[in-house]
């Protein structure tokens, strides 16, 4: 069958073969244009990478490079505000231990274009903050991390969890290998400052031994070992060997209001100042319950054995409230409180 347009005649299924040979050229220029596309994507992500372990973008590269397809890596973003004016000092502390990672990852044998560090400040990234961080993502308090995937859009599992999990290169090390089968091991750069600590104390000890050498009575002074103990124990209660392992911010301070908060308010982690908290009321009640020994005990006046009961008694009262307020305030359906709610 033939169809005549003007002196012009064209075979059916002719036509039909030509508008699929120009589909299928079309197809192809596009497929061809994206492709190109994403290996200049690539090509520039790791000649970044190659100057440092972590690009810097702001919201032009951020829209183009982390968000815009076609993408076929993944990318590691810490939304931050590292600038002195900012004075996020748990900021500064995050990126010291992002730094560590991307270099263990862009110096192993391992590196690859399958995934990459990055980080938007909020002076060089405002609108990224504005359009993506706070509006499409809900979050308005950095440091936070956010992985990208190569397809799709983020997960909740996403975004790694620092209040609870900390900001250590190895908490993030793991939770990037979850989302991406990329096996990072950290390497730290030497640190002697613990060696040179060690040496000091050594030769403090030795040097006070060889001063007392003749006497050395107070090796055996129970009051010096029960305050060493005490101090230990006041050290593990209040929870500095988990400060130690997921390295908490020490506080949190609200973007929005400038309110800083110093007891997290969830059971599952702490801030450093809330530990330091603890220390402190752990070492109140101890003391009140040493005066309220020493009262009972001592052999002294008896007025004098009467004020040191009271003010014992006080102190274990009020901070045994103050201590059972916040464990209140983190537990939260907690039934029972006693003077301070």
């Amino acid at each position: 069958m033939a169809v005549a347009f003007k002196g012009f005649q064209f075979n059916l299924p002719f036509a039909s073969i030509l508008l699929i040979l120009l589909l299928c050229l079309q197809s192809g220029g596009g497929q061809k244009k994206k492709e190109n596309m994403l290996a200049e994507k690539v090509e520039q992500m790791m000649e970044w990478s190659s100057r440092r372990s972590v690009i810097r973008m702001n919201g032009d590269k951020f829209r183009r490079f982390v968000k815009a397809p076609p993408r076929n890596y993944s990318v590691i973003v810490m939304f931050t505000a590292l600038q002195p004016q900012r004075q996020c000092s748990v900021c500064r502390q995050a990126n010291e231990e992002y730094q560590v990672l991307a270099n263990s990852w862009r110096y192993s044998s391992a590196f690859s274009n399958k995934l990459f560090f990055t980080v938007v400040d909020y002076d060089e990234g405002a609108d990224v903050f504005q359009q993506t961080f706070i509006l499409v993502l809900n979050m308005n308090s950095a440091p936070t991390f956010m992985h990208f995937p190569a397809k799709g859009k983020p997960k909740r599992a996403d975004t790694f969890d620092l209040q609870r999990i900390g900001f250590a290169s190895e908490q993030l090390a793991k939770w990037i290998a979850d989302r991406t089968d990329v096996q990072i091991r950290v390497f730290r750069p030497p640190n002697y400052s613990g060696t040179i600590a060690l040496a000091l104390l050594v030769s403090l000890v030795g040097g006070l031994l060889y001063l007392r050498r003749n006497n050395l009575e107070f090796i055996y002074n129970k009051t010096g070992w029960a305050m060493a103990a005490l101090c230990v124990v006041f050290a593990m209660t209040s929870g500095q060997m988990w400060n130690h392992i997921r390295g908490p911010p020490y506080a949190h301070k609200n973007p929005q209001n400038g309110q800083v908060s110093y007891i997290h308010g969830s059971s599952q982690a702490q801030f450093v100042a809330e530990s330091h908290i603890i220390l402190l009321l752990n070492a109140a009640i101890t003391m009140g319950m040493v005066l309220l020994n020493e009262a009972a005990t001592s052999k002294g006046d008896v007025g004098k054995r009467r004020i040191i009961c009271l003010v014992g008694l006080g102190l274990v009262v009020f901070f045994f409230s103050f201590l059972l307020s916040i464990f209140r305030s983190k537990y939260h359906g907690y039934p029972y409180s006693f003077l301070i709610k």
